[in-house]
C-alpha cells in the first residue's frame, strides 16, 4: 500500500498595510498611544477589515487621541469619522470604514481584552 503524502497547511501572509492604516498608526504613534496592536479581521467579519487598539494615560489623553485622529483622517479625504465615548474616554470607538480603532485607559483594555476575544497575544 502506498503511504499518502502530508499535505501541508497554507502559509497566510500577513496582508499588507493599506494607507488607511498606516496613516491610523502614525497618528496614534504621534499622540504618544501605548501598547498598539493591530488585528487582521480580514475574511473574520464583515465588520471592518482590521481593529486597532491602543491605550492611554487617562481618560483626557484618550479622548485627545481620538478627537486627533478623526481631524487627521478628514484632513486626508477620508471624511468625517464618527467618535463613540468620547465624553467619558474610559474607552472611545473611532470608525474609520475599514479600520475600527478602540482606545482605551489601561485598566479598562483589561477588563474587557478584546486582544483575548480576537486570539490575538497571550491570554492573561
Amino acid at each position: 500500500m502506498a503511504k499518502k503524502a502530508a499535505v501541508a497547511a497554507p502559509v497566510r501572509k500577513p496582508a499588507p498595510q493599506s494607507e488607511l492604516l498606516k496613516r491610523i498608526l502614525t497618528s496614534l504613534d504621534d499622540d504618544k498611544a501605548e501598547n498598539i496592536v493591530t488585528i487582521d479581521l480580514e475574511g473574520r467579519t464583515s465588520l471592518c477589515d482590521a481593529a486597532v487598539i491602543a491605550s492611554g494615560r487617562s481618560s483626557r489623553h484618550v479622548g485627545a487621541m481620538a478627537e486627533h485622529l478623526a481631524r487627521r483622517l478628514k484632513e486626508s479625504g477620508y471624511g468625517t469619522r464618527p467618535i463613540t465615548g468620547q465624553g467619558q474616554g474610559d474607552w472611545v470607538l473611532v470608525d474609520a470604514g475599514d479600520v475600527i480603532v478602540h482606545l482605551f485607559r489601561p485598566e479598562v483594555r483589561d477588563y474587557y481584552d478584546l486582544e483575548g476575544m480576537w486570539s490575538v497575544g497571550s491570554k492573561k
